[in-house]
């Protein structure tokens, strides 16, 4: 694959595994140095660092939470000491609370939002002092932030948040050549849908309603990403792009 964003810096959150891990990989092998955020993925976060290593990049594993405002100062006061500049944020890391609607209380709530909404504000106010002309913010969101989808009501709501912030941080950086955009995802075979208590079923219905008839893996979420990134993307801003092969077009 031919270094097309040699000489770029990328800090992923939520890098240490699932959709994270592949980006930050994907990245990597573009030519990237990769900053890995990760909470409690110790292992897997150092594992990971190696891997990039051994393409020739630099790598390096910062632990923080996302929806903390003084974890996320520090997170990037580690990543000063590492790195000069900052070219692509990736906000990854998400967390919820899978319950019926009626069963959820204000501590879920700011839980979901915290982590999925805030924690993008929380990072792009960090990181936009950091990035030079070009940059690139990316949030992960998912199809719950525009269909209603069993005990995801709080999570959903959150990624719809998200997807809002999307825009108005597109508008307010565009004058500084900064690119914001989501990536929203389908139902992605992952560690984190195990979590569903019907995930053999999600993933079953997922292929067979989406026109390729495929599973969604970590690396189709990773690529649409690294498009994201490309100079060619420069005149997409404040997009949401939907990775599902079609399964949101077919009813």
């Amino acid at each position: 694959m031919m270094q097309s964003l040699a000489g770029k810096v990328a800090f992923v959150t939520g890098g240490a595994r699932g959709i994270g891990r592949a980006i930050a990989l994907k990245l990597a092998t573009a030519g990237c140095d990769v900053a890995i955020n990760y909470y409690n993925s110790h292992a897997e976060a150092s594992a990971l660092c190696e891997q990039i290593e051994s393409l020739g990049r630099k790598a390096v594993a910062i632990q923080g939470s996302v929806g903390d405002p003084e974890s996320v100062k520090e997170m990037f006061s580690c990543f000063s000491e590492q790195f000069d500049h900052l070219d692509i944020l990736v906000s990854n890391a998400a967390s919820g609370v899978l319950k019926p609607v009626m069963q959820m209380n204000r501590k879920h709530w700011r839980w979901c939002m915290e982590t999925n909404a805030l924690a993008l504000l929380l990072l792009s106010q960090e990181a936009v002092p950091r990035m030079p002309h070009g940059g690139r913010i990316l949030a992960l969101s998912s199809l719950g932030a525009s269909r209603a989808i069993p005990d995801y009501a709080f999570v959903g709501a959150s990624k719809a948040a998200l997807e809002s912030l999307v825009r108005s941080l597109a508008q307010e950086l565009g004058q500084k050549g900064i690119r914001v955009n989501t990536v929203s995802a389908g139902v992605v075979d992952t560690d984190a849908l195990s979590h569903f208590p019907n995930r053999e079923e999600l993933l079953e219905n997922f292929s067979h309603r989406n026109p390729t008839g495929k599973n969604l893996l970590p690396d189709h979420v990773a690529d649409a990403a690294y498009l994201l990134c490309l100079p060619e993307a420069e005149m997409i801003n404040g997009h949401t792009l939907v990775v599902d092969g079609g399964f949101a077009i077919s009813g």
